[in-house]
Parts: C-alpha cells; structure tokens; sequence
C-alpha cells in the first residue's frame, strides 16, 4: 500500500506487475513474496489485474483509491489538529462473532482516525468524527450494531486521566525520537544531487514507517495531554524529504512499471 499511496498520484493508472515485483525485491522481498503479496492485494479488493497481451497489469480498485484518499489526509494533517477539543466522539458496539472480521477491519480503521479503546468494544477521539464514522459503518455494514455519540466530556470527573489511559504514549514518543534519529542525517540529501533509485528507497521507506503514526497519535489536544516530544520535528522532516525527493524516486518507480 506504501507504494500504490506514495507513486501512483493517478489512481487509474495500470502498472506492470514484473516492475511492481521487481520495485519489491528492491525493498528485500522475494520474487515469491512480492507476487503473494500482489495475490493478496487482489483477494482484498484494492487491485485488479489487467491483460495487455502477454503482459499482467495491475489497477487500484474504487475501494483503494477511496482508502488512499483518506490516507493521504490523515497523513498529511497529522500534526496539525486544534488545540482544544469543544467535543468528543464515543463509539461503542455489539458485533457477533460472526463479525469477527468487520471487527478488526473497524479497529484498525478506528485506530487511524485517532480513536484510542478505553475497554471492550467503546472507543474515544477527539473532535467530532461523526462523518467519518458513519461512513466506516455504512462501508463495513455494521451500523445496525453500534452507537455513536458527540458531546463534550463532564468537568466534574478526571476525564482527561481516562481519555490518556487509552493509547501508549510512551511507545509513540519513543518511535517519534527513533523517526528523527534514523531519518534526520537524511534531511539536506533532498538539496543534492542523488541517484534515483537511492531516492526511491529512501522515500519509499520514510512514507512506510511515517503512515504509522496516523494510527498511533491520536492528536489529543494540548489541554488533555501534551504534544508527544519530537513530533514536530518528525513531521517536518518527514514533508521536506518526502517532497525532496519525489522527482527522483517517481522516475525510478515509472520506469520500472512501464
């Protein structure tokens, strides 16, 4: 998905799948790894396979495009979110078993509009989400199992204690620090002259371990808990590399898929 998100501005465009795969081996996968990966892209419904001939292409489905539109604004805004929160957003769920998968597609998809768990199956974020979440649950069709509520928060209890309990931030300081430690001695190679393909590996693995964040930091506003340490830094860094060095690696990548 890093790929398809960071190289393919046009969500139409068919891609060969030998250049896909051998982008892939270039990134340490196997040719067998890498085409079972593209098998399973398929199986999900974020690729379709196209015929040229003797030729295989690959094209984002209309499920791909819409999950990498809603990407590229989480990842791009991250780090810019009010400072205060007027509201909250809680949902809860009652999801049978034989929903065990919508369940941990809805988590996951929680987890990267900011949402932290607070206990079995009640989530919380920041700010008003109901549009987006009413749209999750109308795309997994689980609306008929769950709540949503928008509103502010009670002064009278430690709610702020409650709304810190429901993400590890710890954790996400820690990955914050090791983003500018591996990424800042990189920060003036945009400025310079450097091979494409160098380009693309280092694009391509700064926007892998930066689409982390968006399901780590929940953004809480500066009155709940304050900006994890490092944060600004690594946000700036990650949008002067990965605009740096977007010509170059973009001529790498579609020369391989041609």
């Amino acid at each position: 998905m890093t790929l398809l998100g960071a190289y393919l501005p046009a969500r139409d465009q068919a891609v060969w799948s030998g250049g896909l795969v051998r982008l892939l081996g270039e990134l340490g996968f196997s040719t067998a790894a890498a085409r079972m990966a593209l098998t399973r892209l398929v199986g999900r419904d974020l690729l379709s396979r196209v015929r040229d001939g003797r030729r295989i292409h690959y094209r984002v489905t209309p499920r791909c495009a819409a999950l990498l539109r809603e990407g590229d604004e989480r990842i791009f805004a991250l780090g810019r979110t009010p400072r205060r929160a007027e509201d909250w957003t809680v949902l809860w769920h009652a999801l049978p078993d034989e929903r065990r998968t919508e369940r941990g597609r809805l988590a996951r998809r929680l987890r990267f509009l900011g949402f932290g768990n607070v206990q079995d199956a009640t989530w919380i974020a920041a700010h008003d989400r109901e549009r987006e979440v009413a749209a999750l649950l109308g795309e997994l069709d689980i609306a008929a199992y769950a709540g949503l509520l928008v509103g502010r928060p009670a002064g009278s209890l430690d709610f702020a204690g409650l709304a810190r309990r429901a993400w590890d931030f710890d954790d996400l300081a820690a990955r914050y620090r090791g983003f500018v430690e591996t990424f800042g001695p990189y920060a003036d190679t945009a400025a310079r002259r450097i091979d494409e393909r160098d380009a693309f590996l280092l694009r391509t693995q700064l926007a892998h371990v930066f689409r982390a964040f968006p399901f780590l930091d929940p953004e809480l506003p500066a009155d709940v808990m304050t900006p994890p340490e490092h944060r600004g830094t690594a946000v700036a860094l990650f949008h002067r590399l990965f605009a740096g060095l977007r010509a170059p690696a973009q001529r790498h990548f579609d020369a391989a898929v041609a």
